[in-house]
């Protein structure tokens, strides 16, 4: 099956890629690697900010980094990557969170189950979780992500 036929039997749309925020590419293959630069979480178009323990609950921050795992794929879709991927490799998931809000593995499952979700056991990853006081443009999860793509 192709990853385009999972994502429809998902009833997943993606979103239109991102266009980079500052002086980056979205997206660079080396050795068989695709390093997705870190994802923004828009949803239905409009950028999920806020703080994880401030004014982000739990399920808000995993909705947020699954917004930010659609991101990636749509990113490998735009570049011609999607149906390449062998293995998703690692995520580096990045949570804007208060001082004593411990949740950040909690919060960077959005992403994560969403890669089991649409590529099954290749879709299972190392991972850091990582609680940042602020994210670009005040979003509340950044997620990039490093993927094994056939040539």
């Amino acid at each position: 099956m192709t990853v385009e036929a999972r994502l429809n039997e998902l009833g997943i749309t993606l979103p239109q890629a991102a266009a980079p925020v500052a002086s980056y590419v979205p997206v660079v293959v080396q050795g068989g690697m695709a390093h997705v630069s870190g994802q923004l979480p828009f949803v239905d178009g409009v950028l999920k900010t806020g703080r994880l323990g401030e004014d982000v609950d739990l399920d808000g921050g995993m909705e947020a980094a699954r917004a930010c795992g659609l991101m990636i794929l749509a990113q490998l879709k735009a570049a011609g990557l999607l149906e390449k991927v062998e293995r998703v490799v690692k995520l580096g998931a990045f949570v804007n969170s208060t001082g004593d809000f411990t949740d950040q593995p909690k919060v960077a499952n959005g992403a994560s189950d969403l890669m089991f979700e649409v590529f099954g056991e290749k879709g299972r990853h190392a991972r850091a979780a990582v609680g940042v006081p602020v994210l670009p443009l005040g979003a509340a999860v950044e997620v990039d992500a490093v993927i094994a793509i056939s040539e």
